[in-house]
């Protein structure tokens, strides 16, 4: 590799693959933070993803919010249990 001269993605794919970094995941968690609070319409014409990406990228994001926050909600419903228990 050379100053000024370009970088094939596949040899920055290997590279960063080598180091313990995992493109794919990099890759797709910028469309699912844009999609955790922009409805589809929005994404869609934002990014340029057809309208039904767009829908699943949504669907998937809420989905792992969703479910994210039912974990928190029970993890923090357990503790308050446990505090009363030892009161």
């Amino acid at each position: 590799m050379a100053p000024g001269k370009p970088l094939w993605t596949h040899g920055m794919t290997q590279k960063l693959g080598r180091n313990g970094i995992p493109v794919r995941t990099s890759r797709d968690a910028a469309p699912a933070a844009l999609a955790a609070d922009r409805p589809s319409p929005v994404l869609a014409d934002v990014t340029g993803m057809h309208p039904h990406t767009a829908l699943r990228w949504v669907a998937y994001a809420r989905r792992d919010s969703a479910a994210y926050l039912a974990a928190r909600a029970e993890d923090d419903a357990e503790e308050r249990k446990e505090a009363n228990c030892r009161t």
